[in-house]
């Protein structure tokens, strides 16, 4: 018995093997819905006819610039605010460092005062015995070798400074640096100079020349360029010395090549004073400081 069929000769209940798939092959042959066709119509008509808008268009805009413009105003303002405070902190600090400076030349004075009224009780004590002459004799060597009296005589100068400001333009070229002095004071001890100064500041075995910032300290005193370096001696032998050292040839090489101004003269006669006061120290024996490192029994 044959089973009924269709008007398209088809058994009841027949379905296209992909009739699940009919969107995607929808989709992929162009064809829509026709609600999403009149969906997708109507949006491209209005986006036509108004142009988009982003989140930061009109109101937005218009927002974000106000609060820019009150910002600004708010550090400006600030700004202005903190420049007569900032400008009186400022002005203080300078104000306290004259005053400390000034009370420390003072001190200094003091001290060399009475450093030379202890230099003549002394000397009028020791010339009362032939033994307490021969102990000043040794006395005044020993300062002499500490820088601890003043002294003066024929020297040789030498000129150093920074180059010109219309030179090279990059940061700290042209610039003396703290190893520059070094470097030349240590050349001016090893060509026989008997005492050395640096813009009268009178240097000691033991005087240190450092760099704080852009200043150089000479026994933690700031000096400021151009610096002058006095070396007491024999001018010409001094000279004759030192011509032709390592410290000579690389100050000439940077006045060569970075326009640094350096140059040496004679003087006939220069005077430095004494230098600071001296922390003296003293040698032990190995056996008394390992005692004195030993703990005490309880």
């Amino acid at each position: 018995m044959r089973e009924r069929q269709g008007e398209d000769g088809r058994p009841p209940g027949w379905r296209r093997p992909d009739a699940s798939m009919s969107l995607l092959a929808d989709l992929f042959s162009g064809r829509l819905d026709p609600g999403y066709a009149e969906a997708a119509a109507r949006r491209a008509a209005a986006g036509r006819d108004a142009p988009r808008r982003g989140p930061l268009s009109g109101g937005g805009v218009l927002l974000v610039v106000l609060l820019l413009g009150v910002l600004l105003a708010t550090a400006g303002a600030e700004a202005r605010r903190g420049e007569p405070a900032a400008a009186e902190r400022r002005s203080r600090l300078i104000g306290q460092i004259h005053a400390r400076t000034a009370e420390s030349d003072a001190l200094q004075r003091r001290v060399d005062a009475l450093r030379a009224e202890t230099e003549r009780l002394r000397a009028d004590a020791l010339a009362r015995s032939a033994e307490g002459r021969r102990t000043r004799q040794d006395l005044a060597a020993a300062a002499r070798g500490a820088a601890a009296v003043p002294a003066a005589g024929p020297a040789l100068v030498v000129a150093l400074a920074d180059a010109p400001a219309d030179g090279d333009a990059r940061p700290g070229a042209g610039r003396v640096y703290d190893q520059d002095l070094q470097i030349l004071v240590n050349g001016l001890w090893a060509a026989g100079a008997t005492a050395i100064g640096v813009n009268g500041q009178r240097l000691t075995p033991t005087t240190a020349i450092r760099a704080a910032g852009e200043a150089i300290l000479v026994d933690y005193r700031p000096l400021n360029g151009p610096y002058e370096v006095t070396a007491l001696g024999d001018p010409g032998r001094i000279r004759a010395a030192y011509r032709g050292s390592a410290a000579d040839r690389r100050l000439a090489g940077l006045r060569d090549r970075l326009r640094i101004r350096y140059g040496l003269r004679r003087a006939a006669h220069a005077a430095l004073p004494a230098a600071g006061t001296l922390r003296l120290r003293y040698a032990r024996p190995a056996r008394e400081a390992g005692r004195e490192g030993e703990e005490t029994p309880g």
